[in-house]
């Protein structure tokens, strides 16, 4: 999947996670850090931008240890992954 397509997908994902005062959810503020991240040249980043990648890291880990049962493909537990970017189904 080309970037194009991961910020396609992951846009598709703005409804899970937890909204502050019915705004933007954590985990898709936390997605537009990560795609700045991804764009960034590695000289580029500073302690702050390592310091989110381990806080998503850890997100990552254990969420996908509380995967459902069934089918995921369209849940929002599947949809809060990929917002923090991660596609627990590979894509």
């Amino acid at each position: 999947m080309d970037g194009v397509e991961r910020e396609e997908t992951w846009s598709d994902s703005q409804s899970a996670g937890q909204h502050q005062d019915g705004g933007e959810s954590t985990g898709h503020a936390s997605g537009r850090r990560i795609m700045a991240i991804l764009r960034a040249e590695k000289g580029d980043l500073t302690d702050d931008d390592y310091q989110h990648m381990r806080k998503v890291v850890g997100y990552v880990r254990r969420h996908l240890a509380q995967r459902p049962s069934g089918d995921v493909r369209d849940s929002r537990w599947r949809h809060s992954l990929m917002n923090w970017g991660h596609d627990p189904l590979g894509g």
